[in-house]
């Protein structure tokens, strides 16, 4: 296995670390808080200006503790106000479906004029000086809205359509897409009437919209070429320009993938396939090369669409998580990682800093960041100072410790016992029927009756991945 970050104890540490892997990470001395406190505007083309008071964002995230008509609970809403206090200039709100059969579990949030008054709520527990925006989903092959496997897909994909149907009435038809459209535009319509600032269109972590980026085989409107796999997108935007002009827009982007992995010798992951791989946007061909070339094209639409707030990711938790998230400790049912997370993360920032140049007009928001725990802050601030993105998003560091930005903006030492350490509970929990938080860290989870569950649950899935009962977590 490789060196957990954890055990880097002095930046001479880090910097022999990353020389010997040969990892070309971003990486201060010092941290700058007063770099990572400076304010940042982007300006969308329909609703105008928004100015962040600081560098750092909440990352959305999918909740698995809403009501079964989507609706927000009392674990959401304590969710949201660990946000409030978080410091983030930017909170970029969950993942929300735009109708109940695209979620991807049970208790998701559904952006349904009848949930309009429990957004509301949600909104109004967040800072007044904080930007505010709403993820629009739908789930696509990974939709269980009832619990059981109910997936609508972009087209029929040789690997991922045995792991989540493979049914022909699964794929989308053009007439269904352009209904779909019409469910954006009006779950924007419900977040603009919520009080928020933008919507994200989401791309993403293999879902819907991330598919249909690489449907080059599909026939039709919304297949073949970049311009027909774009063509939802653009129908959505222009959509909620004509119906809610005074809402922002902006797009999480997965903005390379590849082959999906599975579990290898020893229970490390691997390609599930070699050679000729033409279903990931951003890749080349093959089972794990990049060519971001489609990517840069994506973002030209986007800034001739008005839009102006990009967050940068890549692959997705379903089949390769270890590109879309680095982590030492894998979800239960994933796979032990085939390479140094820290080259996930620089892979990530690459990306990101390569966007950022040639896309001046664009406010970029970096992801990664949180499997740098105790060196978070000298990344963060290398990122900024280079010109790598300008807005440092934390996505599970949110749920073990929703303060560190305020702590590192004022300053303060952080505190190493919130840090996330990335157990992948937060993935394994809600994946086994419990609901979505911190149970390693946060004291409302760790002394819930659900942990107990969950560590037998991990217990017995380390032992099936690797022959062992050890839990490291």
């Amino acid at each position: 296995m490789y060196t957990q970050i954890r055990k880097l104890r002095t930046v001479e540490d880090v910097r022999a670390h990353l020389a010997a892997g040969g990892i070309d990470l971003p990486f201060a001395s010092e941290p700058s808080p007063s770099l990572l406190a400076s304010p940042v505007t982007f300006t969308d083309g329909s609703a105008g200006s928004y100015t962040l008071p600081n560098r750092f964002a909440v990352l959305p995230m999918e909740g698995w503790d809403g009501t079964t008509d989507g609706r927000p609970t009392d674990l959401v809403e304590r969710r949201w106000r660990r946000f409030a206090s978080s410091g983030c200039g930017l909170v970029w709100g969950e993942a929300t479906a735009v109708r109940p059969d695209g979620r991807a579990n049970p208790n998701q949030l559904v952006a349904a004029p009848e949930n309009a008054d429990g957004l509301a709520g949600l909104r109004s527990l967040l800072a007044e000086d904080q930007v505010v925006g709403l993820q629009l989903t739908h789930s696509g092959r990974w939709s269980r809205p009832d619990g059981a496997p109910a997936p609508r897909t972009a087209y029929r994909h040789p690997v991922l359509d045995a792991r989540a149907g493979d049914a022909d009435d699964a794929v989308f038809d053009d007439v269904e897409l352009d209904e779909l459209v019409d469910d954006y535009v009006r779950a924007a319509r419900v977040a603009a009437d919520a009080g928020f600032d933008f919507v994200d269109v989401k791309h993403c972590h293999g879902y819907l919209l991330h598919e249909l980026l690489s449907a080059r085989d599909r026939p039709g409107r919304y297949g073949g070429d970049l311009e027909g796999r774009t063509a939802f997108l653009r129908a959505v935007v222009a959509g909620i320009r004509a119906e809610v002009p005074e809402l922002a827009v902006a797009v999480r982007l997965s903005v390379y993938d590849m082959v999906p992995f599975r579990p290898g010798p020893g229970g490390t992951g691997v390609p599930s396939t070699e050679g000729a791989y033409p279903y990931a946007f951003g890749g080349d061909g093959t089972a794990v090369g990049l060519d971001l070339a489609e990517p840069h094209r994506f973002v030209d639409a986007l800034v001739d669409a008005g839009v102006g707030l990009v967050c940068v990711t890549a692959g997705s938790p379903y089949y390769n998580p270890h590109i879309q998230r680095p982590t030492y400790f894998p979800p239960s049912d994933a796979y032990l990682p085939p390479e140094d997370p820290l080259v996930g993360v620089a892979r990530m920032l690459a990306a990101t800093a390569e966007l950022t140049a040639a896309h001046p007009e664009v406010t970029f928001v970096g992801s990664g960041f949180t499997y740098l725990q105790q060196w978070l802050p000298n990344v963060a601030s290398a990122v900024v100072a280079a010109g790598g993105g300008q807005v440092v998003g934390l996505g599970r560091m949110m749920l073990s410790y929703p303060h560190l930005p305020a702590d590192v903006l004022a300053g303060r030492p952080l505190d190493a016992g919130l840090l996330c350490r990335t157990f992948s509970d937060c993935t394994t929990a809600p994946r086994h029927g419990l609901v979505s938080g911190c149970y390693p860290i946060d004291d409302f989870y760790k002394t819930s009756d659900d942990r107990a569950r969950l560590i037998e649950i991990k217990r017995r899935a380390k032992a099936a991945m690797t022959g062992t009962g050890d839990d490291d977590a």
